[in-house]
């Protein structure tokens, strides 16, 4: 079960428990479970920004920075960094709490390119904003050099 926080329209928090049937063989949370989870949380992310359907086009990088146990909360902080025409870049970063130890660590970084869509499946025009604070123009300038690292 997760659970869906913060009201501010280019970000977006979730968090869910890891439960046993999200194990790998090794005892640890399975990537692609975590994968998997991530897309979900990039495609909540980028329709709460633009209001309509999105798809995933592209993940340009995922780091694992660290395991995470069975058992462990994960707080899921996604971010609009970047807004094209009809795609947009959402950042996530993941933080696994150990409910036991009451500690927190960061375990994983990405970045998802979601394109909004229109009824006929085909990409539609979403609203660009203007970063405003200096973390927001941080985020845009350093989507801009992965995009252009994409396109050459």
């Amino acid at each position: 079960m997760a659970s869906i926080m913060n009201s501010h329209p280019r970000s977006l928090e979730m968090a869910i428990l890891v439960t046993p049937d999200m194990s790998n063989f090794g005892g640890k949370m399975h990537g692609g479970e975590l994968l998997k989870l991530l897309d979900q949380v990039a495609y909540s992310c980028g329709m709460k920004y633009c209001g309509q359907y999105v798809v995933t086009k592209s993940v340009s990088s995922v780091t694992f920075r660290d395991s995470i146990a069975i058992g462990e909360f994960l707080h899921f902080n996604a971010t609009v960094n970047y807004v094209g025409n009809t795609s947009m870049e959402i950042g996530i970063q993941v933080i696994a709490e150990n409910l036991h130890e009451q500690s927190q660590r960061h375990t994983t970084s990405c970045y998802f390119t979601m394109v909004a869509v229109d009824e006929n499946r085909q990409s539609s025009v979403i609203e660009k904003f203007t970063p405003e604070t200096d973390i927001e123009k941080q985020r845009w300038r350093e989507a801009e050099l992965r995009l252009a690292q994409l396109k050459s």
